[in-house]
């Protein structure tokens, strides 16, 4: 959950320098700038900056860290190892970071292919076709019946005798983690975070007393944030499932929305289907 901002296309370029002497006649290290042209990255906080990294002989190389989204921006790198690289790869590291490899959350990556590389968000997943359901309903305030306020709670699946899944995702490498959300009068409102997709997620913040459903999501019946007025009527609603980072310093979603939905007017036992949005993945070039 990091920041909202504009999502687009990401480029790469890299600039050569000429080689140097010094002083004794001795040559000095050949070096390059490595221009970033970003678009469609959020800044992450204080707490994490991104890094970049050529992956030469098998072995991860830092091209430097940043945390402005403002570009272009360049850094200089070792030019044979730059040449000698089959990989770049953008990842989420800590502001303060005594580990030298690349964390787990890696969120773009791709092959140089002669002088240029694509890259995509496959390390995290293949997103391309992701699909799911969810239906309103509020097991967690009744005792046995249907006290007919169904329109307070969302949950992620097919309702029934218990409910059951219905996703259709990759399963999340470390360092990543599903969460639920949906969209109130003052933001964006967590359900909770999850991976397995027919187990109760972490948080139950707004639910009632009554155990909910082996599934993910949430009833709005109590601890109402400031702007907002409980129960929360989810009906007509945009519902979404997003990608967060772990550790996560932001309460809102972060970029990696992969599937949006609009709850509509019917309760259980209807569904509602969610709708693929890509365009939330970052994607890009890497050239040389």
């Amino acid at each position: 959950m990091i920041k909202k901002m504009i999502f687009g296309m990401l480029a790469i370029s890299l600039l050569a320098t000429s080689c140097s002497n010094d002083d004794d006649g001795e040559t000095s290290q050949v070096t390059t700038d490595l221009v970033l042209k970003l678009n469609g990255l959020e800044a992450l906080g204080d707490d994490f900056v991104y890094e970049g990294w050529i992956i030469v002989n098998g072995n991860p190389v830092s091209t430097g860290t940043f945390s402005s989204v403002n570009f272009p921006q360049s850094f200089t790198v070792n030019a044979e190892q730059l040449n000698l690289a089959t990989q770049f790869v953008l990842s989420i590291e800590p502001a303060i970071d005594p580990d030298p490899l690349p964390a787990e959350t890696k969120i773009l990556a791709g092959d140089f292919v002669d002088s240029s590389a694509t890259l995509n968000t496959g390390l995290v997943g293949d997103f391309s076709t992701a699909s799911g359901a969810f239906f309103l309903r509020t097991p967690t305030d009744e005792t046995g019946t249907n006290n007919g306020n169904d329109q307070y709670g969302v949950w992620f699946g097919n309702p029934g005798m218990p409910p059951t899944a219905n996703f259709t995702l990759p399963i999340l490498p470390d360092g990543w983690v599903y969460e639920g959300w949906v969209v109130g009068d003052s933001g964006p409102l967590t359900t909770g975070t999850f991976l397995d997709f027919d187990t109760v997620d972490d948080l139950a913040p707004f639910s009632g007393a009554s155990a909910g459903p082996p599934i993910p999501g949430e009833d709005f019946f109590n601890n109402a944030p400031v702007g907002e007025s409980f129960p929360l009527d989810i009906r007509n609603r945009t519902i979404v499932i997003s990608v967060e980072p772990v550790p996560d310093n932001s309460p809102a979603p972060f970029t990696l929305k992969p599937l949006l939905g609009v709850a509509g007017t019917e309760t259980a036992p209807a569904t509602h289907d969610f709708n693929l949005n890509l365009s939330s993945l970052p994607t890009g070039t890497v050239t040389r």
